[in-house]
């Protein structure tokens, strides 16, 4: 069963209330002061709560973080549904600016994360209740860099924030100031965060989610701080000690997206969701009728939908493909037909999506309803009446695998062990031995990535490090991106809230 999270503890501060998660059999405790709170386990786990709940928002922006890159589209759809002010036609075509809506939302998501984990830390060291800082401080101090992580990648120079009792209008900084500040903190805590793997630890910060993210930190750091030189090294030590780890790849990958997935073995950060607290994948693709199909008692959005490139990429006898994405007809199971549209067509989701309606001079319109494939990949539980409880990996060591393996043969060593780390991910895929690999390519690594890793929040981030972000992608954009757009703008509200930030170039 899954372990399901309550928020029951409030601390109220000056500025604003924390809420914290507990047990559901945790008492209320309400305008204590400090030096009282924090004398048991208890009370200090539902003080550091929010910074595992608050992982929840990063998986619910993937319309945003997928749909900017090659992988994924949220179309128009015929009678104008999610044509929403036009963000998502700005997401496809690389036309943001810094009003666009989603490109602000995940700027402000996570400077709120980073909030949150300031005031937390400042709660912690200002408790006398409290003598054993350590194991606290440092969960706090990996989760504020892990969403000062996302705000490297996206958005590259932004102001650092780390005194929650500073009320100073913080200035920019440049995205090397960010990277080293970030590696200065996993550094720091890396040997000293706990570090076991069980359903203790599980949804948490441990040393295997600080050497993950360092391991990213080094893979992109020609991206992110290239005046401190390639660190594959670095990045292949990482990985090591992730996989020294009791981590182990699931056998069957598909275990890894299943309702109850919490026991999965593979996982080392984790979004964890509940029936209360959902994944809203659901929602955001299915097509109105899909829950029929499916036998789900909810509705559907019909959203966002994958690239046809991107799925006519997988060979067709990879078992990822099937796993990964919704295609073909949608059957009434009371009927045994297919289910038909609101505009009288057969509900049949196709690899294609074509515009034909309402084009505009960009060549941007609505296509049909039922254009497009949806994300399958997590398990849509029969009688499902909310968002999906399956839980978010963040963090997998399938993804360790492919990050030493891409670090070898950048590094230009050893590319049996790199070969072994990929067919250990196919072997997964394919039931026919010839679909393993002889020597892995660079080429090879990123078609894996993209296969193993669709819809977890990579593929932008992969393109950029293989240089293909800024290619054309043929039949929606026909020019090839300037190198500005590398970097998504700095919300221009933010700007207008505090003018010492600075825009970042190009926009």
């Amino acid at each position: 069963m899954k372990k399901y999270i309550k928020y029951t503890a409030y601390l109220l501060l000056s500025v604003f209330a924390l809420i914290g998660c507990t047990d559901l059999e945790e008492e209320v405790y309400d305008r204590l002061p400090m030096d009282m709170y924090g004398k048991t386990t208890t009370e200090v786990n539902s003080l550091i709560a929010p910074i595992f709940t608050g992982l929840r928002d990063m998986p619910n922006a993937l319309r945003m973080i997928e749909c900017v890159s090659d992988m994924a589209i949220t179309p128009t759809r015929k009678g104008g549904d999610w044509w929403d002010g036009g963000q998502y036609k700005e997401n496809r075509l690389g036309t943001w600016t810094p009003q666009t809506s989603n490109i602000r939302g995940y700027y402000n998501t996570c400077f709120s994360k980073i909030t949150a984990c300031n005031q937390i830390l400042y709660m912690i060291e200002s408790s006398a209740a409290i003598t054993d800082k350590a194991p606290y401080t440092s969960q706090i101090r990996a989760a504020r860099a892990f969403w000062y992580y996302q705000l490297c990648d996206f958005y590259g120079n932004v102001p650092i924030v780390h005194d929650f009792t500073d009320l100073t209008k913080p200035a920019t900084k440049s995205r090397k100031e960010v990277y080293e500040f970030i590696m200065s903190e996993l550094l720091d805590i890396k040997d000293i965060i706990r570090s076991d793997v069980n359903a203790s630890s599980y949804g948490k910060f441990t040393k295997g989610a600080v050497y993950t993210l360092l391991a990213k930190m080094y893979l992109n750091a020609l991206v992110w701080n290239p005046d401190g030189g390639a660190k594959w090294q670095e990045c292949i030590d990482a990985c090591n000690v992730v996989m020294a780890l009791p981590y182990t790849l699931e056998p069957n990958w598909k275990d890894n997206f299943v309702t109850n997935n919490e026991s999965c073995k593979e996982t080392i950060l984790a979004a964890v969701y509940s029936t209360t607290s959902g994944f809203g994948v659901v929602g955001w693709t299915l097509h109105y009728l899909d829950p029929v199909a499916l036998g789900l008692s909810r509705s559907a959005s019909n959203g966002i939908s994958a690239m046809p490139a991107y799925v006519e990429a997988y060979d067709p006898l990879d078992r990822r493909l099937a796993g990964t994405f919704l295609l073909g007809p949608m059957l009434n199971p009371a009927t045994g037909l297919v289910l038909v549209t609101a505009h009288g067509r057969p509900l049949i989701h196709t690899t294609s999506i074509t515009v034909k309606y309402n084009i505009d001079a960009q060549g941007w319109g609505q296509v049909e309803q039922e254009d497009g494939a949806r994300i399958a990949k997590w398990e849509y539980k029969k009688g499902l009446s909310t968002n999906n409880e399956n839980d978010f990996a963040i963090f997998r060591l399938a993804d360790v695998y492919l990050m030493k393996a891409e670090a070898l043969v950048r590094k230009g060593v050893d590319n049996t062990e790199a070969t072994r780390l990929v067919n250990e991910i196919r072997k997964r895929g394919f039931t026919d031995p010839a679909k393993l690999k002889a020597s892995v390519t660079l080429d090879d690594i990123y078609q894996e990535r993209r296969f193993e890793l669709a819809f977890e929040g990579y593929t932008r981030q992969d393109q950029i490090r293989f240089g293909k972000y800024l290619d054309p992608i043929p039949g929606w954009r026909a020019n090839t991106l300037a190198s500005t757009r590398l970097l998504m703008p700095i919300p221009q509200p933010s700007i207008d809230a505090n003018p010492s930030l600075q825009q970042n170039p190009g926009y």
